[in-house]
């Protein structure tokens, strides 16, 4: 299971200045076969500086959750640093 890309992705307005949210599609490759879901995730600015990423998935998919969410929080982590996501 690999995340291959996201595509669409849409900053959502949020009034609170530590806290962003995106919305996108999601394009995982799972054993053999390529899916496309909707991803929306928020990343939000603790207190201490550190980021938490908040992803939920819409859909139905045949492969358990938490190995997806978890390679999507790598993905997203990795766009932000390189500051690939939306402004």
């Amino acid at each position: 299971m690999t995340v291959i890309e996201i595509k669409n992705m849409v900053r959502k307005d949020v009034p609170i200045y530590y806290r962003r949210a995106y919305t996108g599609s999601a394009i995982i490759e799972i054993a053999g076969k390529t899916e496309s879901m909707r991803a929306d995730w928020t990343i939000e600015t603790t207190p201490l500086g550190t980021k938490e990423t908040t992803v939920t998935l819409t859909g139905t998919i045949d492969y358990p959750l938490l190995p997806i969410i978890k390679e999507l929080k790598k993905k997203i982590e990795y766009l932000d640093a390189e500051g690939k996501l939306p402004l």
